[in-house]
């Protein structure tokens, strides 16, 4: 390759990363908002408390069902067009929102809900996009950089949730929604700019084009999926019903609440300073064992109390593991297919992650109704126990050897 055409190349990617980053601030100030909110304006709308996070849970379930249509549409019209189409499906969504909130209609709120759980299936490729800006031995590194926006979102996410509750008179929150769509038209616009560069991805068999059963089977494949899986499934869980047990049933302010949330938004992608390094040097297997154990830490203080202290470390170290977790099955997700087998691979790994998460959501408002807080901490132990025994069963694979000395 000529160095003027690597040059080129290479500002593009360097391009793209920085519009990535700057779009996953946007999408993660949107996600914080309905997941801060979802459940409270839930239970103000409904009179049956098991039903109040079902806006929430139905965002997760749009977001799974949309999983595989969002691959086939990117495959066909390119990564950039496919995010703008998506962000502007997230306008219309908060703009229903504040319709519902006007008309006080919980059913509008919850189809406003789903509606912004299409662009959600969407957010998620970002990290693909990323990996496929950089060669192979940078994967790790670039899908830890991309997920870095989201640490602004962190911090202005929360921030609307609480201050635009009354920037519309006599309608809590409608301020709020309106904001996140001026937020997602800005992003159609950004993503305009995405350029369709892929840097050579492939570290053997470029040309491989298996059948899916074949992709599919790969052990190293199973538990890529399983640790993503369990983490994105489990975070859901517990970060879904983290507002509706602080603020609903033991009383704690929206403030309060909150920055609980900040801090475990927190926890969740400040790691990323870090975690693609220490994938590269320590190894994706064992990266993610650690973030096993580190949701296992969310179980026993969660179970301790439920002080703000003990939600805050709960929340805290569950967007650490997940961190790990996510990162390190994205990561060693990427090894195991060709970039002709990309799409296909990413579509399987998208929905087993996100359906998971779908019913992991829908099951918390439920879960907190029948059983409370500390039952719920109980649940993810052994799920996390058997991802750790897999994670060890591939830890020498020769498909992680050969990735991980590119």
């Amino acid at each position: 390759m000529r160095p003027s055409r690597f040059i080129t190349i290479a500002r593009v990617q360097k391009a793209n990363l920085i519009l990535l980053v700057v779009c996953q601030l946007i999408s993660a100030t949107g996600s914080i908002v309905m997941v801060t909110l979802g459940g409270i304006i839930g239970a103000t709308l409904t009179d049956n408390p098991a039903w109040s996070t079902l806006p929430v849970s139905m965002m997760v379930v749009a977001m799974a069902a949309t999983t595989v249509p969002a691959t086939a549409l990117m495959r066909a019209i390119g990564r950039g067009k496919g995010f703008a189409a998506a962000s502007l499906s997230a306008v219309v969504a908060a703009l229903l929102a504040a319709q519902a909130l006007s008309a006080a209609s919980f059913s509008l709120f919850v189809v406003a809900a789903a509606m912004f759980g299409i662009n959600m299936a969407f957010t998620q490729q970002y990290r693909y996009a990323a990996a496929e800006s950089v060669p192979v031995r940078y994967t790790a590194r670039a899908i830890s950089f991309v997920l870095l926006g989201a640490i602004g979102g962190a911090f202005i996410g929360p921030e609307l949730a609480v201050r635009g509750q009354n920037w519309v008179a006599d309608v809590p929150y409608a301020g709020t929604m309106y904001a996140v769509a001026v937020l997602y038209f800005l992003q159609a616009f950004i993503f305009l700019r995405l350029k369709g560069v892929e840097a050579p991805h492939d570290f053997a068999n470029p040309q491989s084009d298996r059948p899916l059963g074949e992709i599919v089977m790969q052990r190293v494949f199973l538990v890529a999926v399983l640790g993503a899986t369990a983490g994105f499934g489990l975070m859901t869980l517990i970060m879904t019903a983290t507002p509706l047990s602080m603020h609903i049933n033991d009383g704690y302010s929206l403030q309060q609440t909150a920055s609980v949330i900040r801090g475990h938004v927190l926890g969740m992608y400040l790691p990323s300073l870090i975690s693609g390094f220490l994938i590269e040097r320590l190894g994706v297997a064992r990266m993610m064992f650690i973030g096993a154990l580190i949701l296992l830490v969310t179980s026993i203080v969660g179970m301790q109390g439920q002080t703000v202290l003990h939600y805050w470390w709960a929340l805290v170290s569950l967007g650490v593991g997940w961190n790990f977790l996510y990162v390190g099955g994205t990561t060693m997700l990427t090894y195991t297919y060709s970039m002709a087998e990309r799409f296909r691979a990413q579509a399987v790994n998208e929905f087993l992650v996100f359906g998971t998460a779908a019913t992991a959501s829908l099951l918390a408002g439920s879960v907190m109704h029948y059983f409370g807080w500390i039952r719920l901490m109980l649940i993810p132990m052994p799920i996390l126990v058997f991802v750790c025994l897999a994670l060890l069963f591939v830890r020498r694979d020769p498909v992680l050897r050969t990735a991980e000395n590119m």
